[in-house]
Parts: structure tokens; sequence; C-alpha cells
């Protein structure tokens, strides 16, 4: 086995300075510390667990919270908890994955047994009833989401209102003056998901300044209930020539149902999705979309949490700038050709 003195050597330091970039007990320049986890990458070299454990009086161990709703598309979650550990791993950290429903009683949970160094918080609510814990301890934690108040915490998201705006701004550009927005389940907006509420906020907003009615929906997905919120949104606006669409199950029986009324896309109706690239591409209409930057998101957020376990973060809101990709879903309104 590769002994801490192996990989000192290899990277031309002290084996104490291997130590402190192993604990983190000392501030190590970067260069440095970016030359030893280069050596220990390269060596293979694997710090016994206990006795860093009992020396450094840490678990080398970062909580993930993930609830896993059946209202939410997995996929996006797990893609995001791929991420954080694969980050996680390469600054000398292992993910314990919490995947209940807990909230409060979860972060009680890790903050009182010693089970994990520090906490990222997934599927985050305006008025998450987990961050007055988190405001009440030493922990170090980050959200991936945005609640209503960020005082006293990091977080890290796509900018959702700047994506909500975006996708009204590329429908209007191209004449369309009536836009339905098909959203998530109806309980995402109960719980007052953050990306969900953000994103709506921002449709509303941009739409109101450029002068495009807006007709929100939820819709819980799959055939039978887009069926349902279809019909119900051309029975209020007949006139309705673009669609966002911010519903993973919801993409492609809409553009199912499209076909069977002889609305061709983008000839007749545009869509456009907020969702990841490899859904918008495989759709039988590959969709102009704003993608969910998954890796990015699970990337800064243990990025900040091991800069805070390391003594030299701060709390901050990190927002991702959204990219529309145009592709064959949308087109110039009918009345603007």
């Amino acid at each position: 086995m590769v002994t801490l003195a192996e990989v000192a050597q290899h990277a031309g330091v002290s084996a104490s300075t291997v130590s402190y970039v192993l604990s983190g007990k000392r501030s190590i320049s970067g260069a440095t510390r970016h030359r030893v986890e280069q050596s220990i990458r390269e060596l293979g070299y694997h710090p016994n667990a206990g006795a860093r454990a009992l020396a450094s009086s840490r678990s080398n161990i970062i909580a993930l919270m993930v609830p896993l709703r059946t209202d939410m598309y997995v996929p996006v979650m797990m893609e995001i908890a791929i991420a954080v550990a694969t980050t996680a791993r390469l600054h000398g950290y292992d993910v314990l994955l919490l995947t209940g429903e807990e909230g409060p009683d979860a972060v009680r949970r890790v903050t009182g047994s010693g089970l994990a160094d520090a906490m990222i918080l997934m599927d985050v609510e305006l008025d998450d009833e987990r961050l007055p814990l988190l405001r009440g301890t030493d922990q170090p934690s980050v959200l991936i989401g945005l609640p209503a108040d960020t005082s006293g915490l990091t977080c890290v998201d796509l900018d959702f209102r700047a994506t909500g705006a975006l996708c009204v701004e590329h429908l209007a550009m191209l004449g369309h003056r009536d836009i339905a927005v098909i959203g998530e389940a109806p309980a995402v907006y109960e719980r007052h998901t953050g990306f969900a509420e953000r994103t709506l906020d921002g449709l509303r907003t941009r739409a109101q300044e450029l002068g495009v009615r807006l007709l929100h929906r939820p819709c819980e997905g799959g055939y039978d209930a887009m069926a349902v919120t279809l019909a119900r949104i051309l029975d209020e606006r007949p006139g309705t020539t673009g669609f966002v669409v911010q519903n993973e199950s919801a993409v492609e029986p809409l553009l199912a149902l499209l076909r069977q009324q002889g609305r061709a896309v983008p000839e007749d109706v545009s869509v456009v999705a907020v969702c990841p690239d490899q859904v918008a591409t495989q759709a039988s209409v590959r969709l102009t979309s704003v993608a969910i930057p998954a890796q990015d998101m699970g990337r800064h957020a243990v990025e900040r949490l091991v800069a805070k376990l390391e003594g030299r973060g701060k709390d901050e809101v990190v927002l991702i700038a959204p990219e529309l990709t145009v592709r064959a879903s949308t087109g110039p309104a009918p009345s603007a050709l």
C-alpha cells in the first residue's frame, strides 16, 4: 500500500504538508494543494479512514439530502447527486445519501450524530423548514436551490427566474402573443418549491413587460393528465400558439396530442422546454430548450462546501446563467408569417 511519506516524496513536499491537505487543519496554497492531490490520484493513496477520523475529529463524509418524491423528475436529481459524489471524491470525501422526506429531523440527525462533516440539501422550498436548523449550527452546509431568504446561507442553482424570462423572450421574438405554461405537478407548487416558483415568476414578469398573455397550468404528467390539461388550455385560450413546458414527463404526451389534433410543430405551435438536453434531443420533435446544468450545480456545491470546511469559504449565492438552445420545435407564430 502507498504510504503518506511516499505521497510527500512524489509531490516534493513534507509529510506534514500532505497531512494538512488531507485534514484541512491549516491553509495550504492552491498550487501546493493541487500538486499533493495530483500525487494522491497518481499513486492511488487511500488514507486509513478510522485513523484519519480520530486524528482530525472528522468523518470525511458529506451528507446529501435529496428527497426522492414521486412528483419530481428523479433522473435530474440523481444526475446532480452523481456530480456531488464524483466531485467529493476528488476532494477526499465520501457521500452519505439521505433520500427520505424527513425534513428537519434528518438535519438534526446529521448534526447531532457526527455522521458527516457537512451537508448539501436539495429540493429546497421557499420557506424550507430545514433552514432555521442550518442557521443555528456550526456545521457547514450548501443548498442546491434557492429559498426566499438566503441570508446566512450558501446556495447554488440555475437562475430559474432568468430561465423563465428567456423562454418568454424567445417566443415573443417569434411573434407569439398567447403562451401557455405547462408546469410541474400541483404538489410541487403547493410546497412552494423554489425552482418552480422562480421560473413562474420570471415567466410572468417578462410576459407582462413584453405585452404577452400568459396562462399557467400545473400538470401531473403522463398522457391522460396532459390531455386534460391541454384541453383546458385550448378551451380557455384557443389562440395559444406557444407552449413553455417545465415538466419532463409531459413533454412527449404534449407533442403526441398536438399531432393528433393536427397542430404541426413548429408551423402551428411552438414548444420550449426547461429540461435536460437528453430529454430535448430525444423527443419526437427536437426541442428548443433551456438545459438543467446538473453537473455544474453538483460540482459548484461541493467546491463551496469544501472551501467552508477548510475555513476559506463564505456565505454566497451562485446562480448559473441559463442558456437557450434553439432546435426544431420553435418558429414564427402563424399570425407573424
